[in-house]
């Protein structure tokens, strides 16, 4: 049987390597391309960087075309960071079940899937908090109220917004409807580490090993240093790390490059075992097959480990999003399209900000936290990361034994005052960018969502009473003059939460829409059947995100079986080398 599987993974990869389609257009490889193109056969372009989001519900233009949402009468919508103050609280609530992994993973998924172009342009509409009376016409800034409670003492009138670049920015005049850009792909490829181009991924590469490029210090391999620092971090001294991956925001927060520094890593470690195992293998095979086995071990990770923690994982199974049987499922489809929801990204899928931290703690290996450190004095620079041989190991076990913050209507002061403040007296505020950002992308309201999941709409305020918190209701009535005006980023904070999960009901239903579009409309999702045996399957079904943590540490020498559930009785500390991982012997040719 075992030679039977070895000698079909043979006869695929010659087929594959011979087959075009039928417009001649792409080579049918048993690799996927590192732009997304020729994912889809018929739609080569389907899911591909730099091609627009799609959306599931019409845009709602203040003009019809691209300017930024107004409410039903024509007004302007209720400001931004007036909501951030008035309508969501602040504190710290600490979840009781769920780790900081758990949030921070999902920042990794939103970028893996997602970037929207223009936002970083050189566009100053607010410089140190002050309105530019010559901002372009990109310049979307939020208003601060003369008695804002953290930002007026600071003399601060505006916080700065540039808007997304789209479609009909090349020539406005001949543009039906705006569309915002991805600039990366939207499959769930590791694109954060390898790059969104042929070009990205060859800087990232070490040349004739098929291993990616790493830097030796303190006995670790490190992602290499940023050429060009100053577009993507913030550093008080030359030497200060700021590394270069396949996605320019890795630098943002010492969590974030910890996690994507530990995919380089296992990266790294899967080539040298599959080396080990095919001395034969050339130095492109050797990289494209640790690649491939990076990338299914991920998906498996997100749709077996992770995503069930808010979809829960019954309503998964039932919506084919999780299967129970062995072996590849082959649930390709050629008509689905891959492409991120604009309403997914913008919206509903930045549900986990309100979980963040703005305190990180480091622990010892007896889970003894040691100190802790204020995430915005480490905002773009993960220096921290390399002051001292442990504080990776430090690091990562406070993210696997912090809990993150609770997704609902609170927001951590560090986030809603002083996001990116780095030796400043002020920064921004996320929950208010994210409300103005999504009235910049042109989104439908909350009860548009509505309709489009279970087609019904809100006639009174009284209607939402089903689906949002109480009193819910009696708040968000004194800003918006109608239901239909209601934010659907606002809206979705305010959702019950269904049973077992960390979503309502309309965010469900947008999520599920997506990474359906994502598992299905992947011909090389890894359970798809095009590349993998059912023996390697199952192989990959063993992945899970505490080893992969654990093998990208020193000296991390246990670590509980869920990494994205808090330690406890029934999920406790294991040693690392008790994890179950891939047999990588099933991966030869």
């Amino acid at each position: 049987m075992e030679l039977r599987e070895k000698c079909y993974g043979v006869v695929i990869l010659l087929v594959l390597l011979v087959v075009h389609d039928v417009a001649g257009q792409c080579v049918n490889s048993p690799y996927r391309t590192f732009d997304g193109t020729c994912n889809n056969l018929l739609n080569p372009s389907w899911g591909a960087a730099n091609t627009p989001f799609v959306r599931i519900v019409a845009p709602r233009y203040g003009d019809g075309k691209s300017s930024p949402s107004l409410a039903k009468d024509g007004n302007e919508l209720p400001n931004a960071r007036l909501l951030s103050v008035e309508v969501f609280q602040e504190g710290e609530q600490n979840s009781p079940e769920f780790s900081l992994a758990n949030m921070q993973f999902g920042q990794i998924i939103a970028h893996d899937m997602a970037l929207t172009r223009g936002v970083r342009d050189p566009v100053t509409c607010c410089a140190n908090g002050r309105l530019q009376p010559n901002r372009g016409a990109r310049c979307f800034a939020i208003p601060v109220s003369p008695d804002d409670p953290v930002f007026s003492v600071r003399g601060i009138d505006c916080l700065n917004m540039v808007r997304t670049s789209n479609t009909c920015d090349p020539d406005p005049n001949n543009c039906t409807r705006a569309e915002q850009i991805n600039a990366v792909t939207s499959f769930l490829d590791l694109s954060i580490v390898y790059g969104n181009s042929l070009e990205e991924s060859n800087q990232l590469r070490q040349p004739n090993t098929g291993l990616l490029k790493t830097e030796q210090r303190l006995g670790q391999e490190w992602p290499p240093r940023n050429p060009n620092p100053a577009g993507s971090c913030t550093l008080r001294k030359p030497d200060e790390a700021c590394y270069l991956t396949g996605d320019g925001r890795a630098n943002q927060s010492p969590h974030l490059a910890l996690l994507q520094t530990a995919f380089v890593r296992e990266h790294n470690r899967i080539a040298k075992r599959l080396l080990a195992l095919n001395p034969s293998w050339t130095t492109e095979q050797l990289f494209q097959e640790a690649r491939r086995i990076n990338i299914a071990q991920y998906q498996h990770i997100v749709f077996s480990e992770w995503l069930p923690n808010f979809l829960g994982r019954s309503f998964m199974l039932e919506k084919q999003l999780l299967y129970q049987a062995a072996g590849p499922t082959n649930d390709y489809g050629s008509t689905i399209h891959p492409a991120v929801i604009n309403s997914h990204t913008t919206a509903a899928f930045r549900f986990f900000h309100s979980s963040i931290q703005g305190v990180l703690k480091l622990y010892e290996e007896s889970r003894l936290s040691l100190w802790k450190v204020d995430i915005n004095d480490h905002t773009n620079n993960p220096t921290i990361l390399e002051q001292a041989s442990d504080r990776y190991d430090l690091l990562l076990r406070g993210l696997t034994s912090q809990p993150m913050g609770l997704h609902d209507t609170s927001l951590d002061p560090a986030t809603k005052h002083f996001l990116f403040r780095f030796n400043n007296l002020f920064g921004t505020d996320l929950k208010a960018l994210d409300i103005q950002r999504a009235r910049d992308h042109g989104l439908g309201s909350y009860n548009e969502f509505l309709f489009l999941c279970f087609n019904q709409r809100a006639a009174t305020w009284a209607d939402y009473n089903q689906l949002l918190l109480p009193g819910a209701v009696d708040i968000l009535s004194n800003y918006y003059n109608s239901v239909d005006d209601l934010d659907l980023s606002v809206g979705l904070a305010f959702e019950k939460k269904i049973d077992g999960t960390q979503t309502g009901m309309v965010m469900r239903c947008i999520l599920a829409d997506q990474f359906r579009r994502t598992r299905k409309g992947d011909r090389y999702f890894y359970e798809n059947g095009l590349r993998f045996t059912a023996r390697q399957v199952t192989e990959i079904r063993k992945a899970n995100m505490a080893k992969i943590l654990c093998d990208s540490s020193l000296s991390v020498a246990q670590m509980q079986s869920s990494a994205f559930i808090l330690p406890s009785r029934v999920n406790p500390l294991v040693p690392c080398s008790s994890l179950p991982t891939p047999n990588l012997s099933e991966f030869t040719i």
